[in-house]
């Protein structure tokens, strides 16, 4: 049987070889063993950041989002320029102690000890559609505490988007039940 693709599945394949192409691979960054997948020279090039800003407004501009939950930090740069497209607020996931009011926490497994995000109480209002944007899924752990966090505050997960998807380290495995989306994948 043939597989007939939508015309946003074959935007997103065009678009995701030209974001691998110009993404840097620096080998053994931040430390021995790991290929670190740089997307500052992506984020160089305006014109191709304007076109997946493009591209992912056209994916989520059904009505279906309420508000965007930006994670700490590259996934800021990201998500900000998607919500002023799309014309939805934004709300900050960040490190422990850099927000300034009531907040809700959750941790997460690194590969050696944990570590937490934040999110203040009132970041999206009950019953609200929320896409989570981040630049980067590896393992999972930072996704998943944020899905957790949007959930904890009454709103509910529309989507969760990454611009790079690290394939070998499962990360989607923890997001099961989701609609996660990655532009690139490794």
């Amino acid at each position: 049987m043939k597989s007939f693709k939508t015309k946003l599945e074959e935007k997103a394949e065009k678009l995701a070889e030209k974001v691998k192409n110009s993404i840097r691979s620096i080998p053994d960054f931040p430390k021995k063993g790991i290929l670190f997948r740089d997307i500052t020279t992506v984020l160089q090039d305006g014109k191709l950041f304007c076109e997946i800003i493009e591209f992912l407004s056209e994916r989520y501009s059904s009505g279906k989002t309420d508000a965007v939950a930006v994670v700490e930090s590259r996934g800021f740069l990201w998500g900000a320029a998607l919500a002023l497209k799309l014309e939805k607020g934004l709300a900050l996931i960040r490190k422990p102690k850099k927000l300034p009011y009531k907040t809700v926490s959750a941790s997460y497994q690194l590969e050696y000890g944990t570590d937490s995000l934040e999110m203040h109480i009132d970041a999206v209002k009950p019953g609200e559609n929320v896409l989570i944007v981040d630049d980067l899924l590896a393992t999972g752990g930072t996704a998943k505490a944020a899905v957790e966090l949007v959930e904890r505050i009454g709103g509910r997960v529309a989507g969760v988007l990454f611009i790079i998807e690290l394939t070998d380290l499962n990360g989607r495995e923890k997001l099961k039940g989701y609609d996660v989306f990655s532009l690139v994948r490794y």
